[in-house]
């Protein structure tokens, strides 16, 4: 089942909107407030939850909340990956939340939390089981980024790729399983941490590994999972097919879906980091994602 909609990712990184067209966030603002008000026209009681932000900054918090988008959603979100990309040590994501805590008086999740094994496989164990001493309790959703490492045919969401040297290649040994879906030596340690870590895995569009994923997040024992439903993949032939065979593998889960990515057609730039030319299409992607997957029947608890 859904248990909450998370409404776009990343806001404030440039890999995932536009600082050039937005620099202010205003146009955000305007989207992401749209889009939580056609959640709650279709589904009064579903989460609502800020997408995850990255880097974890204060002053983006503030400036949703000035520009009235806190009065709208249930819980924000942050992202963290101190051993791989933050310029901050693993022992200060007590710290981390606490600033955002400061500045809200909303449930803060960590949505996206994850090591590489990009160095060694040693590390990301250690990572694992440090990250889990030091948010488990502390934050209200815990969500483990990610189960497979990304096939290294596909292309990582970064703004300048290869570029960008090893903090590029790292995206590529985030999962807990290898490409080719034999585990690493962190997963026995994952599967010690569950249900109390989630996962965030996303698939793309016909991802091959829909199935075996959902059998291998059976066998962790694996509660709450973060996934994604793409406004840009709206417009491929056949996504619904392929949005409801998604939703209807992962059924069995407490799925935090997060909406997200422009259509290169309807944004300003034709990019998927770009803000909507309306973005009242994109509150209507929203409602109609939620009118289909999260039925109104359903128990929701609110977040925290």
């Amino acid at each position: 089942m859904i248990e909450a909609a998370m409404i776009w990712n990343e806001p404030n990184n440039k890999s995932h909107w536009d600082p050039e067209i937005d620099p202010d966030w205003a146009r955000f603002a305007e989207m992401a407030t749209g889009a939580a008000k056609a959640i709650r026209a279709t589904h009064p009681t579903l989460p609502r939850v800020l997408g995850g932000i990255s880097p974890i900054d204060p002053g983006f918090i503030r400036n949703m909340a000035g520009r009235g988008v806190l009065d709208h959603v249930d819980a924000v979100a942050v992202h963290g990956f101190p051993l791989d990309w933050n310029l901050w040590q693993i022992d200060e994501w007590p710290e981390k939340i606490a600033e955002i805590e400061a500045v809200t008086t909303l449930p803060v999740w960590v949505s996206e939390v994850g090591v590489s094994s990009f160095g060694a496989e040693e590390v990301q164990l250690w990572g694992l089981a440090r990250t889990a001493a030091l948010l488990t309790g502390r934050a209200p959703r815990i969500h483990w980024y990610s189960l497979y490492d990304l096939p290294r045919a596909w292309e990582a969401t970064t703004r300048h790729r290869e570029a960008e040297g090893s903090s590029y290649y790292r995206h590529f040994a985030m999962g807990l399983l290898r490409e080719d879906g034999t585990p690493k030596l962190a997963l026995e340690e994952f599967a010690r941490q569950t249900p109390a870590l989630g996962l965030c895995q996303w698939f793309h569009f016909l991802d091959h590994r829909l199935d075996e994923a959902v059998a291998w997040m059976r066998r962790l024992g694996v509660r709450h999972l973060r996934t994604g439903l793409s406004w840009a993949d709206s417009f491929r032939p056949d996504a619904l097919h392929w949005f409801d065979r998604q939703m209807a593998a992962l059924a069995d889960f407490d799925v935090t879906v997060t909406f997200c990515f422009t259509p290169e057609h309807r944004g300003i730039a034709p990019h998927h980091t770009s803000p909507p030319l309306n973005p009242e299409e994109f509150a209507a992607f929203c409602a109609s994602m939620v009118a289909r997957y999260a039925a109104r029947s359903a128990s929701s608890s609110e977040p925290g």
